[in-house]
């Protein structure tokens, strides 16, 4: 069977452009009713029964059979082993992705999360004190897929803010078990672990980790339990039960985003090697059969070009057929009357992913507002945002960059205002207080401030 990779085409000087392009981007984040539901109850067992109801669940999806959650943890020695097992071109490429992006963050904190305060004309303190959070969770994929680029992005911004304790959570699932797609009628003592997960965990510096995972690990986080500490964060992707969990969890513990499919649009002028865009089309597509791949262009032969390209490379693609339905399902190919419109459309996608791929990319990009990470000219392939350039590749998804920021070490900072007003200023400052305090009928508010008055307000 011959796989095809159709991606829509569309043109915006078409009548039903809107309407098809509509089409095209629709994707709801809605999780599946029975999901939620079965989530709602794995959350309420793991709150009540802790490190019973972790081991159970553990054993029931993963197929790991574990007499106590100790058996479950992981050690730093643990992470030195798999670092010293793993060949050493992995070894390299893990230590040179981790000092850059450890270099990023580290001027990202500096331009934005810093502490800073000033003094007014009356002598009063006024500024903002930033701190980290104390301990924070991890959570890193390890059922059908395993990446340890994202434990690399996820833990490092977090020891660059200054966290002390950051808690990994990585299920280890068995061969055959649910998590793995299987029937799950086999357990086993000991899960597949990836290697090169627990390298990554020794280079970010990981300080204790757990080879559990879905809802329930969100839950023993979320929550604590006897063995797994209550953390005050959770970030990193999984799948629809662990999206679920962590919107449920919200509020007793902040999150860093619920992330839907992979995206990547590419803004074309025709002059980059039409099978180097083609490929980058892939790298999304490639995540699984929901990821959307979009390229807007205004030169229709060159979108020819790069159809022809998708069609040659993709019986050469390990993912081929998984390519192929991402491509058709929600791929599009579009052309555009100029580039200033491929960017007008671009804004309103949001993409997570968005590559200028031009000869002149600073030109098109003080028009481009909203994406997740801008990539500028050819030779800038989203991968290497994904593994090594620096800059976090945790990105917001579906439109949601309209609103939201790539994950940095701001995420795991928090804020406190900091106030100290003068004798000079609590004159001016407890004046404008208690006249507005006095029209919103709060009395109490308003004697505090004129307590500090020299002439105070008399009441209305």
């Amino acid at each position: 069977m011959t796989l095809v990779a159709a991606p829509a085409r569309l043109s915006t000087a078409a009548t039903t452009f809107e309407a098809d392009f509509a089409a095209r981007l629709h994707w709801s984040a809605d999780t599946d009713a029975a999901i939620e539901h079965r989530v709602a109850d794995i959350l309420a067992d793991v709150q009540k029964r802790g490190d019973a109801a972790v081991l159970e669940y553990t054993a029931r999806f993963d197929g790991l059979s574990a007499p106590s959650m100790a058996a479950l943890e992981l050690t730093q020695a643990d992470f030195k082993a798999a670092f010293d097992a793993i060949p050493q071109a992995q070894r390299d490429a893990l230590q040179a992705a981790a000092r850059r992006v450890r270099s990023y963050h580290e001027a990202q904190k500096k331009a934005s999360g810093e502490s800073w305060s000033y003094r007014d004309e009356d002598g009063t303190l006024l500024g903002q004190k930033v701190t980290p959070l104390d301990r924070v969770g991890i959570y890193v994929p390890g059922g059908k897929a395993a990446y340890p680029s994202s434990l690399l992005m996820n833990a490092i911004p977090a020891h660059v803010a200054g966290v002390q304790e950051i808690i990994m959570v990585v299920p280890t699932p068995v061969r055959g078990s649910v998590a793995t797609g299987g029937t799950g009628e086999g357990t086993s003592t000991k899960g597949e672990r990836n290697e090169l997960v627990l390298a990554a965990a020794y280079v970010a510096g990981v300080t204790r980790a757990f080879t559990i995972g879905g809802a329930q690990a969100v839950a023993a986080l979320a929550y604590g339990t006897a063995t797994v500490p209550k953390v005050d964060k959770i970030t990193g992707p999984g799948n629809a039960y662990v999206a679920s969990a962590k919107k449920r969890v919200f509020g007793t513990v902040g999150i860093d985003m619920i992330a839907g499919p992979s995206e990547i649009l590419v803004l074309a002028d025709g002059t980059t090697p039409p099978d180097w865009v083609a490929m980058d089309l892939f790298s999304q597509a490639e995540h699984d059969e929901l990821a959307q791949s979009i390229l807007l262009c205004p030169d229709a032969a060159y979108i020819d070009a790069v159809q022809r390209e998708i069609d040659r490379l993709l019986p050469t693609m390990p993912r081929a057929e998984i390519i192929a339905k991402s491509l058709t399902g929600r791929g599009a190919l579009i052309l555009t009357k100029d580039m200033e419109e491929a960017c007008a459309i671009s804004n309103r996608i949001a993409p997570e992913h968005l590559e200028v791929s031009s000869t002149d990319p600073h030109r098109w990009e003080p028009l481009l507002r909203h994406a997740g990470a801008i990539f500028l000219g050819a030779f800038t392939s989203e991968s290497l945002g994904d593994y090594c350039a620096g800059p976090n590749h945790v990105l917001p998804t579906s439109g949601t960059a309209r609103f939201s920021s790539p994950l940095g070490v701001y995420d795991f900072q928090k804020r406190s205002s900091i106030i100290e007003v003068s004798e000079a200023g609590a004159q001016v400052l407890g004046k404008i207080a208690a006249e507005l305090a006095y029209g919103e009928g709060l009395q109490a508010h308003a004697q505090a401030a004129e307590m500090r008055l020299t002439t105070p307000v008399k009441p209305r």
